[in-house]
């Protein structure tokens, strides 16, 4: 792997057995002070080092079974829930769907103050994986949250006041924001997503008291033709990323957005993004002849004032398996050989835990923390993956892959403890099919991986297999060893972010279980609180009047909960979400779950041929927020209960008609034709039958 510092590459890493030999004297740093101050959450990851890490100690493995609920508050709305809380000056901050900001009384739960950006419903349909928002950034009074369809803004802390609004792109183009920005040093900091619908990613530079651009970063070169951008990223573009891409990738975008992980390091004033996967997924389509695609998959270093390109290291050089580098990094020191050393730690999505120094971008170590069959191991020489023969599903050739598209560890944060040296992540492991799609063609404002993508058959015993075969569990991982210290399986492969605490805690968002509290030092589970409703966010930590606090964002909606609610342990429901306060002796009631009665399917008359080709159709262009199977999860609908599936023809009115275009769900007719509608009711009745058969989830 190339890793170049500025314009000049690199000195070439130390040979296979000098770097064996250093990775084996790494050790963990003595544990700093922690950036909260009074007991407060002020960042993302609590930290510019985005650790996880909190220093609170009252609530420890002695007593976490006396944690109680303190109060909750319900959103007014539903749809996904991916926010980690922040907590300054006795106030909570957190987003809801939509990028709604609610502030709370960290004590009481009391509303405040609420912010409604008002999306329009339409634009749900760029976001792949539902219309999230993972939080907000606030410093100097400010609250600091981006919008889905794209508008970066300030609000005043103590009343919500809009001071001031930016667009980050083009409101037409399929671009979404789903992450939450990060403060540096007076700069707002965020990317954005929508690489499956034929976007070229970049990540920008906003002054935080004027909302002025500063810097733009873009991650792949565009066309040659249009000549250079007059960004911050232009010579790093030409010089070393163009090189690696062939053929005319800039009709279909090139993806590489920058959707989630960021981290900064305020003594090196470096900031450090990760970037996605490419557009489509299929190498072979996008860039016929090969090439790396920087930066696709890649970690990437910039001057925080000025966004010039450092160095960067690429995970997935050429990227054919949507394994993104957006997930979660931590930075801190280790010892190494003796001294020091500044490291930058990520589990991305291919399986691999790296080790880098992040005032170069060396490689110090890489090793698989979940199984991986596309490739071999990683090189200590030249940093890249050695790749198993057919990972890349040549034409006609199907791959059975380790890590599946959903990765070893996907969005969710995880958490790096100094007092027990390991790093603890919501790991996964899953098998996913990949073959070209035949006859591939780029539709706009539609999924393209170039990928196929089948759908789930009507046989119960077929689904109830693909439900066993996901799984997940809370992995600790020693950075220093190199090896996993323990590892807690969970029921279900989609489990939330990670908060490791001073008292010995690790507490995690558990899928179909609510939060989760385990011992630090071996994962035993030691206490449990089922909130009827996912955590998938970072919980947080928070003293008030001498209280800790524990705090969670919980609701249904996401890319698994919308894709694949039938293959999890609890089947997400069109219910608000909400967050989920706790402290020792906490007395508050738990809402109990509602449920809305359930229209019946008509009777199944279909053909089957007529549900083969509804199934595809409905994998095309339905699956992707209705849910595999026809199971809808989050605040979407579930067809197979829907009333317009009782006619044909009433069901034909907001698939093709646009009926219900208000409300997000856009009209097909230039896409579908009434023999398509109609194979898709038959599919979603015949699923309704066949999942009544399925034994109940555990």
């Amino acid at each position: 792997m190339r890793r170049f510092r500025q314009t000049t590459m690199l000195i070439a890493l130390a040979a296979a057995g000098a770097l064996a030999a250093q990775a084996v004297a790494i050790a963990a740093a003595p544990p700093s002070p922690s950036a909260a101050v009074a007991g407060e959450w002020p960042r993302h990851g609590l930290d510019a080092a985005e650790t996880r890490f909190s220093p609170l100690s009252a609530i420890d493995t002695a007593n976490v079974g006396r944690l109680g609920l303190a109060w909750h508050f319900r959103f007014d709305r539903s749809r996904g829930v991916e926010a980690t809380p922040i907590m300054v000056d006795g106030t909570l901050f957190v987003t809801g769907p939509w990028g709604v900001v609610y502030a709370l009384d960290a004590r009481s739960g009391r509303l405040k103050w609420q912010h409604d950006p008002e999306v329009p419903a339409g634009k749900g349909m760029h976001a792949c994986c539902d219309v999230v928002n993972r939080g907000v950034a606030v410093e100097d009074g400010r609250v600091f949250v981006a919008t889905i369809d794209g508008r970066l803004q300030a609000l005043d802390a103590h009343d919500g006041r809009l001071l001031w609004s930016t667009r980050t792109f083009d409101a037409a183009l399929p671009y979404t924001i789903t992450g939450a920005p990060r403060v540096a040093r007076g700069l707002v900091v965020i990317g954005n997503g929508g690489a499956e619908y034929g976007v070229r990613g970049f990540v920008s530079a906003y002054d935080a008291q004027t909302g002025a651009l500063r810097w733009r970063f873009h991650t792949v070169p565009g066309n040659p033709a249009d000549g250079p951008d007059g960004a911050a990223s232009d010579h790093a573009l030409e010089s070393l990323a163009r090189p690696t891409w062939t053929g005319e990738w800039w009709r279909q975008g090139g993806g590489g957005t920058v959707w989630d992980s960021m981290a900064w390091d305020p003594e090196l004033d470096l900031l450090y993004f990760g970037v996605g996967n490419g557009s489509p997924h299929d190498r072979d389509l996008r860039s016929p002849g090969g090439g790396d695609n920087l930066f696709l998959s890649s970690i990437v270093a910039v001057r925080r004032a000025t966004g010039e390109y450092v160095w960067h290291y690429q995970t997935t050089p050429g990227d054919s398996w949507d394994y993104t580098a957006t997930q979660h990094m931590i930075l801190t020191d280790l010892a190494v050989d003796g001294r020091t050393r500044k490291v930058l730690m990520q589990a991305p999505k291919n399986g691999f835990f790296y080790v880098l120094d992040r005032a170069s971008g060396e490689l110090l170590s890489a090793d698989k923390y979940v199984a991986v069959n596309w490739a071999s191991h990683v090189d200590p020489e030249t940093g890249r993956p050695v790749e198993t023969e057919g990972a890349r599903y040549p034409a006609g050739q199907p791959f059975l892959v380790q890590p599946s598209q959903l990765g070893g560890h996907n969005w969710q944060p995880m958490a790096w403890s100094p007092a027990t040296g390991l790093v603890y992540i919501p790991a996964q492991e899953n098998t996913g099919f990949m073959m070209k799609e035949p006859a591939f063609r780029h539709e706009p404002e539609h999924w393209n991986t170039g990928v196929l993508n089948p759908p789930m058959p009507p046989d119960p015993a077929v689904l109830a297999q693909a439900r066993a075969s996901m799984r997940g569990h809370l992995l600790a991982w020693d950075p220093v060893r190199r090896t996993a210290a323990w590892r807690t399986p969970h029921a279900g492969s989609w489990n939330g972010g990670v908060l490791a605490t001073a008292g010995g805690m690790v507490f995690q968002g558990v899928g179909g279980e609510g939060l989760a509290a385990f011992d630090a030092r071996d994962g035993r589970r030691l206490w449990q609180s089922d909130t009827w409703l996912d955590i998938l966010g970072g919980p947080i930590s928070y003293t008030l009047d001498g209280e800790q606090y524990i705090a969670a964002a919980a609701g249904f909606g996401s890319s698994m909960h919308i894709t694949s609610s039938a293959l999890l342990p609890r089947t997400g429901a069109p219910v608000p979400g909400g967050l989920f306060v706790w402290k020792l002796g906490g007395q508050a009631a738990m809402p109990e779950p509602t449920q809305r009665p359930r229209v019946a399917p008509p009777p199944d008359t279909g053909t089957e041929a007529e549900v083969a080709h509804g199934a595809a159709r409905y994998a095309r262009y339905c699956m992707q927020c209705h849910g595999a199977a026809a199971v809808a999860g989050g605040g979407m609908p579930d067809l197979r209960h829907s009333p317009y599936l009782s006619e044909a023809a009433l069901f034909r009115r907001p698939l093709l008609d646009g009926l219900l275009a208000a409300r997000g769900m856009p009209g097909f007719a230039q896409t579908l034709t009434t023999a398509d509608a109609d194979a898709i009711r038959h599919y979603i009745i015949r699923m309704a039958h066949t999942l009544a058969q399925l034994p109940a989830k555990d």
